[in-house]
């Protein structure tokens, strides 16, 4: 389910929006490594809690696209590049994009009210858990069905919350606001009647 075949053409054919937001990722966090115009994008992109207070609220959707190194950007866009197919490919390209944004918003105003107003923070991890998310949903709809699938997602959405406690330096809001906001999505979208419509819908289409 989560193992990558295709090559670069196929996978930007087949995948879009997912190819998409990789792309913007890594040339963002690009730019940031420029003078000049990684000064900006810091200065203006990155969720700082008091900026946001008074009134900067663009940045609890810019800092989705923001990274603090290249570790941190190789690793949310490698997650990205893993687990958003399946789900592009099952709910479709505006419905993933919307769990994805969504969530990652979400993460972030959770860690606007959550924090206090010194705090600062960055990255797409909110709006990747929104995915994972978005499969615990899926895990829910189909555990009399597809027993095999809750034995692949669960333990990655467990391991997941656990490494969000255990590591240092991890935005904890952004990534359980995420994650609840990806479940909630999913729980709307992937509904086994509204799949089964949406794929009748593009057979009558063709």
């Amino acid at each position: 389910m989560f193992s990558r075949t295709e090559n670069f053409k196929q996978y930007t054919k087949y995948y879009p929006v997912v190819s998409t937001l990789i792309a913007v990722n890594l040339i963002l966090y690009v730019l940031t490594l420029l003078p000049g115009i990684g000064t900006l994008l810091w200065n203006y992109g990155v969720q700082a809690n008091f900026l946001v207070q008074n009134g900067e609220w663009w940045r609890v959707f810019s800092a989705m696209f923001l990274h603090a190194g290249f570790m941190h950007v190789l690793f949310n866009m490698f997650s990205l590049y893993l687990f958003g197919p399946e789900l592009e490919k099952i709910a479709g390209k505006a419905r993933f994009i919307t769990i994805y944004l969504v969530s990652g918003v979400i993460g972030n105003m959770a860690t606007f009210m959550l924090n206090d107003s010194s705090y600062a923070s960055l990255g797409a991890s909110g709006a990747i858990f929104g995915i994972f998310g978005a499969f615990g949903a899926l895990v829910y709809y189909t555990r009399r069905t597809m027993p095999m699938l809750r034995k692949v997602i669960l333990p990655i959405i467990v391991i997941s919350v656990i490494m969000t406690f255990l590591q240092p330096n991890v935005n904890v809001y952004a990534h359980l606001g995420g994650l609840v906001t990806g479940f909630i999505l999913g729980l709307v979208y992937l509904h086994p009647k509204r799949i089964l419509s949406w794929r009748k819908q593009k057979m009558a289409g063709k």
